[in-house]
């Protein structure tokens, strides 16, 4: 499981168990399954509205996705690269065929591909341009499927809330104010859960997915400046120094933070 992932599931989980058993008298009046079944299936019909039926589909895939640990072989794809265009320099065709079969990432496959198959270079990098600009809209069209149903929770909680006080105005007359109390109470329960699935599970699983498209942008585009390097066929050494930067920390090229300071001697 994805270490971060877990970690907020756990302090979600901590944050409602100290909510519920520390600031409630009782911790079964924060349980309201209509009011959670309303904002569920409003959210869900709604979700459904707007989208087709295939994007709505692919939710479940990518809450999967989020919990599991996806971490991507940058170093092993780049090594993968230079070693290629290494072989590439040598003009043995052969060998570069079969090192690609050993290959796992396709985008760097298809392009090395390209290379070999003397492709110009402009038409490749079009190529490969044209392929990060359709994974870039792929995946943002999924992240917002996400921030779109963290709009709707709310919304949804809010109309449970507006259900609850008209069942509220009919025991007013009676006067009882425990009745009216529990009444109010359950009202605003379904705006409690609306905004609980809107901020800890929508937003944060849209943000997950943000973040695993930049990464995975950095990599395409450090794949692609490799490709054009190996097309004009430059140094190997150059390209892995080069590449390297690509995907280096950003670090203070001015004062570097781990130095200690040196005492000085005393007078």
């Amino acid at each position: 499981m994805n270490p971060s992932t877990l970690i907020g599931i756990v302090a979600s989980i901590l944050l409602l168990a100290i909510v519920l058993v520390f600031s409630a008298e009782n911790p079964r009046l924060f349980i309201d399954l209509p009011g959670l079944g309303i904002v569920l299936v409003g959210t869900a019909a709604a979700t459904f509205i707007a989208y087709p039926l295939r994007e709505v589909m692919r939710v479940f895939g990518l809450m999967r996705s989020i919990v599991h640990h996806e971490k991507l072989q940058i170093d092993k794809d780049l090594e993968d690269l230079v070693e290629i265009a290494r072989i590439w320099m040598q003009s043995d065709i052969r060998t570069v065929e079969a090192a690609l079969e050993r290959v796992s990432n396709p985008f760097l496959r298809s392009g090395v591909q390209l290379v070999i198959d003397n492709v110009p270079e402009s038409d490749i990098l079009d190529l490969l341009q044209w392929r990060i600009a359709r994974m870039k809209a792929k995946e943002h069209a999924e992240a917002q499927l996400f921030r779109v149903m963290a709009g709707f929770a709310p919304a949804f909680g809010m109309v449970g809330t507006l259900v609850g006080l008209v069942n509220l105005l009919f025991v007013l007359g009676g006067g009882d104010i425990a009745v009216i109390g529990r009444q109010m109470a359950l009202a605003l329960m379904t705006t409690f859960y609306g905004v609980l699935l809107a901020n800890l599970v929508f937003k944060p699983i849209a943000v997950k997915l943000e973040r695993r498209t930049e990464q995975r942008l950095v990599l395409m585009n450090t794949i692609m400046q490799g490709i054009s390097m190996m097309s004009q066929k430059r140094s190997p050494s150059l390209m892995r120094e080069t590449l390297k930067a690509f995907v280096a920390d950003v670090r203070d090229e001015i004062k570097d933070t781990e130095a200690t300071p040196r005492a000085e001697p005393a007078a």
